[in-house]
């Protein structure tokens, strides 16, 4: 037995090519071994970078930002956030919505999205007397599992200060001009009348001709004292339980010269049966039913048709104004109800407005808990809706 071992032995010692070869695929095991352990360490270097270049950006971030987990608690909160709220991140890391609305400062913000952390985009909250934030939260997927929520806080107290400043001086400006106006309208009025005596033909033309410019002055200058009203929160006042119906007759009303000038085929479709009342502020409702109804007939060549319907149904009463006027081109569409306004086809007819008339429409069927919106096709016309609640007062305020 020992004389075989020997045997073996001494044919293994006698066969260096069999230990070469072992010794090379150790060798290129070693080294595969050090290129793998090389990547994990390349890789993980990487990572580590970009973990850090997160993070700097997050830290550095003049936006809020807050994460919270598939569970609704705060998993984290930038330094700039910190700040916005007046907390230390440790303070309220790990603690749900709930718990986060204990805190004076963040309430206003807990109040917004709700428990579940509603989807919501660029709303706007005051937190304190200098600090008003602009709100969107954004949900975190992989695939189709939601992970968690991104709150993004970002900082418009200087826009929001700055478009203060400017409302302030337009109705300031209004105001002023409203005065003179006012009495060149009288003037002028006393003169047509024959107040001030007798005038020739063509001295009449022109005053008329003045007379209709100041009009339209002191129209603009109505318009720009009710944005400034809008956007200065005090527009509704005399909220009162009313019927429409009459309300949008006496706005048709007052627009039987134009109609007919124009020799529109007009139609007013009413409802079969009575409509329920609605808590509005009459003669904000007759305006937005105005803007709404002089831009049908304006924008309608003669001949044209306008057609006003009026309805109830599923707990609302909508009506709409239909037209077969200019329409509103499609890449303009969505910003019709942006103040001044003017779509690029009006423009080019030379047509009178000042683009207020839809911005300030939309701000009073909003306050009143309604929907406005459209469907236009360009030189085929355009449809206007709008809804009022009822069995709702509204609450909003501007």
């Amino acid at each position: 037995m020992d004389k075989e071992l020997d045997k073996k032995e001494n044919t293994f010692l006698e066969s260096p090519q069999i230990a070469t070869t072992e010794e090379e695929e150790l060798r290129k095991s070693t080294n595969a071994l050090l290129n793998m352990l090389e990547d994990v360490e390349e890789s993980r270097r990487k990572v580590e970078e970009e973990r850090d270049k997160t993070g700097a950006i997050i830290t550095n971030l003049t936006d809020g930002l807050l994460v919270f987990d598939e569970e609704g608690k705060l998993s984290l909160i930038n330094p700039q956030a910190e700040d916005f709220f007046k907390v230390r991140g440790k303070e309220i890391i790990d603690k749900s919505i709930i718990e986060l609305g204990t805190f004076p400062t963040i309430k206003p913000v807990v109040t917004l999205v709700g428990k579940e952390i509603k989807g919501i985009f660029r709303k706007e909250i005051q937190i304190k007397e200098n600090l008003v934030l602009e709100v969107s939260t954004i949900p975190i997927m992989r695939e189709e599992e939601k992970l968690g929520t991104l709150m993004i806080l970002h900082d418009i107290t200087r826009e929001k200060m700055i478009e203060r400043m400017k409302t302030e001086f337009v109705s300031l400006s209004a105001h002023q001009l409203r005065t003179p106006l006012s009495a060149i309208k009288w003037t002028l009025r006393m003169l047509l009348d024959g107040d001030l005596g007798p005038i020739l033909k063509e001295q009449r033309e022109f005053i008329e001709k003045s007379y209709g410019s100041n009009e339209r002055m002191i129209n603009l200058i109505n318009d720009l004292l009710d944005v400034t009203r809008i956007e200065e929160g005090r527009y509704l006042y005399k909220p009162v339980f009313a019927n429409i119906e009459p309300i949008v007759q006496f706005v048709i009303n007052s627009f039987k010269k134009e109609i007919e000038e124009k020799n529109l085929q007009f139609e007013f479709k009413k409802p079969e049966e009575k409509l329920p009342a609605v808590k509005v502020d009459v003669e904000k409702i007759k305006l937005a039913i105005q803007n709404l109804l002089e831009n049908a007939i304006r924008y309608t060549r003669p001949g044209g048709e306008v057609i006003i319907s009026l309805k109830y149904a599923k707990g609302e009463i909508e009506l709409s104004i239909k037209d077969t006027g200019v329409g509103i081109p499609k890449d303009q569409q969505a910003r019709v109800f942006t103040k001044f306004f003017r779509a690029a086809n009006v423009i080019r007819m030379e047509t009178e407005g000042s683009g207020l008339g839809l911005f300030i429409a939309k701000n009073i069927i909003e306050a009143h808990g309604g929907r406005i919106w459209f469907e236009s096709e360009e030189g085929k016309g355009t449809t206007f809706y709008f809804t009022l609640p009822v069995g709702k007062e509204f609450l909003k305020e501007f």
